[in-house]
C-alpha cells in the first residue's frame, strides 16, 4: 500500500507485527498437553475480554484490561514460543468453538475484540505492516485530494477528537460498506460512495475483514470437524475439544483454603451473610422440607464442604434434616453413604469438586427439584423477590436483571455481590466457594475495622 503524502514514513521491510492475522494453520507440531494448556490460557483471555465489555468498560479500560490478561496468560516461559502459543491456542479453540451456532458466534465476538484491542497497542510501524497483510480495499487520499476534502476530514475528526491535528494525519479512501461501524456511529467523512477514514481509524477496517475470514472460517471447520476429524480423533483429540468450552478456568475448591472450617452452630449465621444465592435458596429449601433431591444433595453438599464443612458435622447436619422427614434410620440406611463419599472416604476414594458457576448454569432441575442457577432457572417474579430477600435495593435489582435477561448469569450474580457487600468484585464470580470467601473476607475486615 503506498502513501502518497511524501513527509509520512512508510513501515520497514523488517517490521514483523507480534499480531497474525490467522489466515492459515501453519505446520507445527503440538503435543497433547500443550494443545490443551495453551487452549484453556487464551479462554481465559477471552472470557475476561466477555467479562470487561459486559460490565460497561470504556475503550482505554479494556486495552488496560487486554494488555494484562494476555500478558498474564500468554507469555510463554521461553520468548521465542510466545508467537508459537498465540497461533496454537486460536486454531485448538476454533475447534472447540466450531460446533454450534452459538459457540461460533460467542468465539467470532471475542476473537474480534481480541483482535481490535491488540492492533492498537501494535506500534504503528506494525500496524502499517498489517495493512499491508491484509491487502485492503483501500487507497491513501493524495495532496491534492486531501486540500479539496480537507475542511470536512477535520470537522468530523473533531467532533470525535478535540485535540485532532492535520500535521501527522494520514486518510485513505474506502467503500464506505467496508467500514460499518464507523458508518453508523457517524465517525466518518463520506463523498461519492467512499468513506475517508483515518489511520487511526484503520482498526475498523481491519476488523470487518478478519471477523469476514474467521467467521467463514469457522463455518469451514465445522464441517471437517463433524464430517471426519471428530470420529477419527473420537479417542484422542474429542473428549478434550468436547470439553473446553464448557471448563472451569479457576481455582480448584475441593479443599477449603481460607476461613477453613465451618461448624454446625455457625451455619445458618454465615448462610444468611455469605451464601450466593444459589446456595442460599437450597440451603433454605431444606431447612423447609427437610429434604433435597439428588442434585441438589450434591450441589449444596459439596460447596458446604468446600467452606470447610468436616465429614462429621455434615452427616449431623443433613441427618437433622432429613430424619424429620425421612427418620434416623433410613437417612443411615439411604443417604449417608452419598455424603461419605463426597468427602472421598467411600468407593473410589475420589475428592470431588464443589460445582463450578458454568456446571451449575448448565443443569437442567427437573420438577421439584431446587438446584441449578436460579440467574438462569428461576422465573423473574421468583428472581425479583429472592433479590430483595437478600437486601438487594430496587435500582440494583434492575441491574441485574438486565444482565439476566442477556444471558449473563455470572455478571448478574456478581451484581448482586456488590450490592449486598456495598464493595466492588472486578474479578467478576466464577463459583460458589469464590462467591463466599470474597464475602468472608470484607465481613471480617469490616468487624477488624470497628473494633
Amino acid at each position: 500500500m503506498e502513501i502518497v503524502r511524501s513527509q509520512r514514513k512508510t513501515p520497514a521491510a523488517d517490521v514483523v507485527p507480534t499480531l497474525p492475522t490467522y489466515r492459515s494453520a501453519p505446520p507445527l507440531e503440538v503435543r497433547l498437553e500443550d494443545f490443551e494448556l495453551f487452549a484453556i490460557d487464551r479462554l481465559r483471555v477471552l472470557k475476561g475480554i466477555s467479562d470487561g465489555l459486559s460490565r460497561g468498560k470504556k475503550p482505554e479500560e479494556m486495552e488496560k484490561l487486554v494488555r494484562d490478561l494476555w500478558k498474564a496468560n500468554m507469555r510463554h516461559p521461553q520468548t521465542s514460543e510466545v508467537v508459537n502459543k498465540d497461533i496454537i491456542s486460536h486454531f485448538v479453540l476454533r475447534l472447540v468453538y466450531c460446533r454450534t451456532e452459538d459457540l461460533r458466534k460467542w468465539f467470532l465476538s471475542m476473537e474480534t475484540s481480541l483482535f481490535r484491542y491488540r492492533f492498537r497497542l501494535e506500534s504503528s510501524e506494525a500496524q502499517r505492516a498489517l495493512m499491508a497483510e491484509f491487502d485492503l480495499p483501500c487507497k491513501a487520499v493524495s495532496n491534492t485530494e486531501f486540500e479539496t476534502v480537507k475542511e470536512k476530514l477535520v470537522q468530523v475528526a473533531r467532533s470525535i477528537s478535540p485535540q485532532f491535528s492535520t500535521g501527522d494525519a494520514i486518510f485513505f479512501k474506502v467503500p464506505f460498506e467496508e467500514v460499518p461501524e464507523l458508518v453508523s456511529s457517524r465517525r466518518v467523512f463520506i463523498r461519492k460512495g467512499h468513506a475517508y477514514v483515518a489511520m487511526n481509524q484503520v482498526v475498523s477496517l481491519l476488523v470487518t475483514q478478519f471477523r469476514s475470514h474467521l467467521s467463514k472460517a469457522l463455518a469451514l471447520t465445522n464441517r471437517k470437524w463433524t464430517s471426519n476429524i471428530r470420529e477419527r480423533e473420537k479417542d484422542r483429540l474429542t473428549p478434550v475439544v468436547e470439553a473446553l468450552c464448557s471448563s472451569y478456568l479457576g481455582p480448584d475448591y475441593s479443599q477449603p483454603k481460607e476461613f477453613a472450617e465451618i461448624s454446625i452452630k455457625d451455619i445458618d449465621q454465615v448462610a444468611n451473610s455469605s451464601f450466593p444465592l444459589c446456595m442460599h435458596h437450597l440451603f433454605e429449601k431444606l431447612r423447609e422440607d427437610h429434604h433435597l433431591k439428588h442434585g441438589g444433595r450434591l450441589q449444596l453438599g459439596l460447596f458446604l464442604k468446600g467452606v470447610g464443612l468436616k465429614l462429621d458435622d455434615a452427616l449431623a447436619f443433613w441427618k437433622a434434616e432429613f430424619s424429620q422427614k425421612v427418620g434416623a434410620e433410613r437417612f443411615d440406611k439411604e443417604y449417608a453413604y452419598t455424603i461419605r463419599h463426597s468427602y472421598g472416604r467411600e468407593g473410589k476414594r475420589t475428592d470431588y469438586t464443589p460445582y463450578s458457576c458454568q456446571k451449575i448454569i448448565s443443569s437442567t432441575p427437573g420438577v421439584g427439584d431446587h438446584h441449578g442457577c436460579p440467574y438462569r432457572h428461576f422465573s423473574e417474579d421468583n428472581l425479583r423477590a429472592a433479590l430483595a430477600k437478600m437486601g438487594v435495593s430496587t435500582r440494583a435489582v434492575e441491574d441485574v436483571m438486565d444482565k439476566v435477561r442477556n444471558r449473563h448469569y455470572q455478571l448478574a450474580c456478581t451484581l448482586t455481590f456488590e450490592a449486598v457487600h456495598v464493595s466492588s468484585c472486578d474479578a467478576g464470580i466464577n463459583h460458589p466457594n469464590q462467591y463466599f470467601i470474597e464475602s468472608q473476607k470484607i465481613l471480617q475486615s469490616k468487624n477488624h475495622s470497628t473494633e
